[in-house]
């Protein structure tokens, strides 16, 4: 099999250890393979780095392991062309496993041009990713401090939640740390009601009066200390965030004129998918690499049906919650298109089909550097008006109804 790189690199990367091979042109003609093995501490790397550039490397490749390949990766970049290898493309002969083989096998596997790399951000949106997902995580976790907090007052039989819509509003905070500082009378905590909720003062003395005890207030006082610690952690990121991503703003901005896509969606799309679109041949190609395009499933000229392939969890959770704010808004294209597919496909598929047709919209906008120009409401019914005419004349006719068609004048 014919070389198409001259000199190159495979990695097998561990968490304290990195084996390398180097491939080579020999002076009297053949192929050379020298194999050495490294540590992964930066001394270690930059001994790694130096005995690359020492055989004129062009091109490393390196297997996705963990979290373990960033640090040779980011050590590497600025001297040489790095790749980073999907681990399901790397399959070696089985029972022929160990960290000598690995690297030998994904150097070569570099050298005849059998694998491609995978997407690796530039630094500046590497940086915005780890904000924002470490930032998602954050959210998450403190909706799931909510959920304790609701479950910790129905023990305690407080039934606040059925009377008051929010919890963590003004008066709800204000009754459970009465609770936790030792307040029991339903009358005293259904008097700290404010604005609109007084107006369910009777409701609220029942709902207050439960069997409140002591772990209770231990455990109230935890989580609402807890509670605002995320608070103050999230707004400190998000000032963070405002930070880094300001070289971007247009982008941002322009991501913002997608129905359902705030500024705070957006700022997760710029940290998964970067706001260079030429780094993705097309839209579809990028939907494929977000795992939000159907997946292949044909046998004996049969199409059968396939799930989406495995993705970017973080963009798909912020596409599937800006799908769901933009099918909840009215008279744009996409609530059209999920109406048109969810009493088809179901509500799950739809918004999948939604999701991915926002990906399709964001790589356009961000290609072509213009604001998202809606198609309306009536799209899919301006696009095709006899079929959709013939089918509600068909319904009709199925309900016992006698259609005769006459057109406006």
């Amino acid at each position: 099999m014919d070389s198409v790189v001259e000199r190159c690199a495979g990695l097998d990367v561990h968490q304290a250890s990195i084996t390398a091979c180097v491939r080579f042109p020999k002076e009297g003609g053949g192929r050379g393979q020298e194999i050495q093995t490294f540590r992964t501490t930066t001394a270690g790397l930059i001994t790694l780095r130096d005995w690359l550039a020492s055989y004129k490397v062009t091109l490393v490749g390196m297997e996705s392991t963990g979290v373990y390949w960033r640090a040779p990766f980011y050590m590497l970049e600025d001297a040489f062309e790095v790749w980073l290898l999907n681990a399901q493309h790397l399959h070696n002969v089985p029972g022929r496993k160990t960290d000598v083989a690995d690297s030998a096998w994904i150097c070569q596997l570099v050298e005849h041009g059998l694998v491609r790399p995978s997407f690796v951000p530039p630094k500046p949106i590497r940086e915005l990713r780890d904000l924002t997902r470490y930032r998602k995580a954050l959210i998450e976790e403190r909706g799931r401090e909510v959920q304790r907090l609701h479950k910790v007052l129905e023990d305690a039989g407080i039934k606040l939640a059925s009377v008051a819509s929010e919890v963590l509003g003004v008066s709800g905070r204000l009754m459970m740390e009465a609770l936790v500082a030792g307040t029991r009378d339903p009358e005293v905590l259904a008097e700290l009601a404010k604005g609109r909720l007084r107006a369910k003062l009777p409701a609220l003395r029942e709902a207050l009066e439960g069997r409140f005890q002591g772990y209770h207030r231990v455990l109230i006082g935890e989580l609402l200390a807890h509670v605002d610690y995320l608070d103050e952690a999230i707004e400190r990121l998000n000032g963070e965030v405002d930070r880094v991503i300001y070289p971007f703003v247009k982008e941002v901005e322009l991501l913002s004129t997608i129905p359902g896509i705030k500024k705070r969606t957006a700022e997760v799309l710029l940290a998964e998918i970067g706001p260079d679109m030429t780094r993705f041949a097309t839209a579809a190609h990028l939907s494929s690499w977000a795992g939000l395009c159907p997946g292949n499933n044909e046998s004996a000229g049969k199409h059968f049906s396939a799930r989406t392939r495995k993705g970017s969890k973080w963009l798909r959770k912020g596409l599937v919650e800006a799908a769901r704010a933009a099918t909840r808004s009215k008279d744009n294209y996409l609530a059209a298109q999920y109406a048109r597919l969810k009493g088809r496909r179901g509500d799950g598929k739809a918004v999948v089909a939604v999701a991915h047709s926002m990906l399709v919209i964001a790589y356009h906008v961000l290609l072509r550097q213009e604001p998202y120009r809606d198609l309306g409401a009536n799209y899919f019914l301006d696009r095709n008006s006899d079929a959709h005419k013939s089918r509600l004349v068909r319904q009709l006719e199925h309900l016992g109804y006698q259609v005769t068609l006459t057109g406006a004048a």
